[in-house]
């Protein structure tokens, strides 16, 4: 907290890489975007900046579980504002995440990691095919045509070939870690 109050950037940094990907993940699972989670991180570093800076503050809950609890708290008025949320914020509890509610964000991101990894060693035309039917969500019609399929159940077929590369792939990983 003295890094952050002296305006360290290093502090800062350090912040950002422990915590930032947490913030991420809660603010894209609850209908946001990545932009969204980059300013509702920098405004929870100012609160915590402010707090730090004001010498009176005392933190007493671990730094991830405070800037989570500031986070989840902007992010819900946020989306009151926006009216994307249809639940009345008066009557919500002012909770704090717990420690298994973070392991588990923390878990998912690393879970979404190795997918990731498993993904990019997966090669082409797999990796091309599996993006374009599940992120472009492009029908297996369209596929066949882009990749030079006789017809969508031959891309079909290719999918499902691809996909059980991957997992034998994301799951080779995932009992090695």
């Amino acid at each position: 907290m003295k890094g952050l109050a002296g305006n360290d950037r290093n502090a800062i940094e350090a912040i950002y890489k422990a915590h930032y990907s947490m913030i991420q993940t809660l603010v894209i699972n609850n209908s946001g975007t990545s932009d969204d989670a980059r300013d509702i991180f920098q405004e929870a570093i100012i609160v915590l900046y402010e707090k730090a800076k004001s010498g009176s503050f005392e933190l007493h809950v671990q730094l991830k579980t405070y800037i989570y609890a500031v986070c989840r708290r902007l992010w819900l008025k946020k989306l009151a504002l926006n009216q994307r949320f249809s639940g009345d914020l008066s009557n919500a509890p002012e909770t704090i995440a717990t420690e298994e509610d973070i392991e588990l964000y923390e878990h998912r991101t690393q879970d979404f990691e190795l997918m990731e990894h498993a993904l990019q060693s997966l090669g082409e035309p797999c990796k091309e095919l599996l993006e374009s039917y599940y992120i472009r969500k492009k029908n297996m019609s369209e596929i066949a045509k882009e990749f030079g399929y006789t017809n969508a159940d031959n891309a079909k077929n290719q999918k499902y070939k691809c996909l059980m590369r991957l997992k034998k792939i994301f799951f080779g990983h995932y009992n090695n870690n």
